[in-house]
C-alpha cells in the first residue's frame, strides 16, 4: 500500500515591501512521503517571496508535468512556474517555453555543483531565475515544520525574515541567474 501525503497548514503574513505586497494566505500543504520538512518549508518560503492571489501550489515530487507552484491566468496560461531544490536541467529548458518567467529556489549541499554543471546549459532560458537559498537558511527553515504553523514573511531591500513561533531566520538570497524583473 502506498503512503499518503502528510496535511498541513499554514496561516502565512506576507509584507514584501520590495513589491509592496501585504497579504495573509491560508495554506493547505500536502507533503509527499519522500519529501523532507526542509524542502517543504523551502516551498513555502517560495510561496512567500512570489505571493499573489492566483499563486498555487502544484503537484510538484507527485507529478513530473506541474511545479512545487504556479501561477496560472484565467485561460490557464502559466505566468510563473517556480520549482525547489535541484531541478533536472532538460526540464527547465522544455518549462521556459512554457511559462512567461521561471524560477527555481536551489537549496542543499549540492547547489555549488548542481549550477556549475548546469549554469551554461541554463543561460539559454532568458526568461529563468535561479535563486541559491543558503544551506544554513534552508535547514533552519525546516526546522519549525508543523501541521498547524502561524508564519511571518518580511522582505525588505533584498534581506527575508521567515518567522515562527519558534525562531526567525534572517537570509539574504543570492542570485546565480537574473531573469525578468
Amino acid at each position: 500500500m502506498a503512503l499518503k501525503a502528510t496535511i498541513f497548514k499554514a496561516s502565512l503574513q506576507v509584507s514584501d515591501m520590495d513589491r509592496n505586497y501585504y497579504a495573509e494566505h491560508a495554506l493547505t500543504l500536502a507533503r509527499h512521503p519522500s519529501e523532507t520538512d526542509e524542502r517543504m518549508m523551502v516551498r513555502v518560503l517560495a510561496f512567500a517571496l512570489n505571493a499573489h492571489e492566483h499563486l498555487a501550489f502544484g503537484k510538484g515530487l507527485s507529478d513530473t508535468d506541474e511545479p512545487d507552484l504556479w501561477q496560472k491566468d484565467l485561460t490557464g496560461q502559466v505566468l510563473h512556474w517556480i520549482d525547489v531544490g535541484q531541478p533536472d536541467e532538460k526540464r527547465l529548458i522544455r518549462t521556459s517555453g512554457r511559462a512567461e518567467r521561471v524560477t527555481v529556489y536551489a537549496y542543499g549541499r549540492g547547489v555549488d555543483l548542481w549550477w556549475k554543471a548546469n549554469a551554461e546549459r541554463l543561460e539559454r532560458a532568458t526568461n529563468l531565475t535561479v535563486w541559491h537559498v543558503p544551506t544554513a537558511a534552508s535547514e533552519a527553515v525546516g526546522k519549525p515544520a508543523e501541521r498547524a504553523m502561524q508564519l511571518q514573511c518580511t522582505v525588505q531591500d533584498g534581506q527575508v525574515w521567515f518567522s515562527s513561533a519558534m525562531a526567525t531566520v534572517q537570509m539574504e538570497m543570492v542570485a546565480l541567474q537574473a531573469g525578468p524583473a
